[in-house]
């Protein structure tokens, strides 16, 4: 079993390498194109530059500014509190609407991976499928949790085996008749956001105690979720729970 983990992640990371392309923009910033695909099905690009010695890395503004023009203000005090939340748990800073990262030589690709990652999660956690939809899925799972009763931590960071850093939303810690669970809420599940659930979790994995579970719970309020995506995620090990079926999951979240 490790042994096929162990190939699952090198596999992963040729494909990151081998799909991840460069382009000179000018003699300051060098754009890096990567195989992450955001909701319009394009690939997900950051912007790097030399500053003090090393690296600043950004995403130019363009997570927020795309959220904001497909009608997702960001201007309460709930999704600022979310943000910076999310931004924490991967050390990336905002700074007039951009991403920001610093990196040395030797923090460069851990850096970079944690930047992409922020974009992502940012994306995911407050992209609406209409303007007018009150509440965020984030919210919508936290609450559910909260009327359950069950017992979680939110927004947990975990360091993988690979030394990079995965967020996850929630984790139910372990009872005397329950393993750890460790939940993601995915409000646009896609090819993308499946795939980059199952890496945090192979990186994960071998650093949780040997029973801990992971599980995707998946929006499906608005759209039904592409049938790959269940699939993909229970070929590496994730339990998915559709959020019109959530109350059928009770039992594995509970005590």
């Amino acid at each position: 079993m490790i042994d096929d983990i162990r190939r699952l992640l090198d596999d992963y990371l040729t494909w990151l390498r081998d799909k991840t392309s460069l382009r000179q923009v000018n003699e300051t910033w060098v754009e890096i194109t990567t195989p992450y695909l955001d909701r319009h099905n394009d690939c997900t690009q950051i912007y790097v530059k030399r500053e003090g010695g090393g690296y600043l890395l950004t995403d130019d503004g363009n997570t927020i500014q795309d959220l904001e023009d497909s009608g997702c203000a960001l201007n309460t005090e709930k999704r600022q509190a979310l943000l910076r939340v999310t931004l924490n748990g991967f050390g990336v800073k905002l700074n007039n609407g951009a991403l920001e990262v610093g990196a040395s030589e030797g923090s460069f690709s851990l850096r970079k991976h944690n930047l992409v990652q922020a974009m992502l999660a940012v994306n995911d956690l407050f992209y609406l499928a209409a303007p007018t939809v009150a509440s965020l899925f984030y919210e919508d799972v936290e609450a559910w949790l909260n009327q359950r009763e069950i017992r979680y931590t939110p927004k947990v960071k975990f360091s993988g085996k690979s030394g990079y850093d995965h967020l996850f939303d929630f984790v139910i810690p372990k009872s005397r008749t329950r393993p750890e669970r460790i939940l993601r809420a995915i409000n646009h599940p896609n090819r993308d956001a499946a795939e980059s659930m199952a890496w945090s979790w192979l990186d994960t994995q071998g650093v949780r105690p040997s029973d801990s579970k992971a599980f995707a719970i998946l929006n499906d309020s608005e759209r039904p979720v592409p049938p790959g995506v269940p699939d993909a995620l229970r070929n590496y090990g994730v339990g998915s729970v559709l959020w019109s079926e959530r109350e059928s999951a009770y039992s594995d979240f509970a005590a």
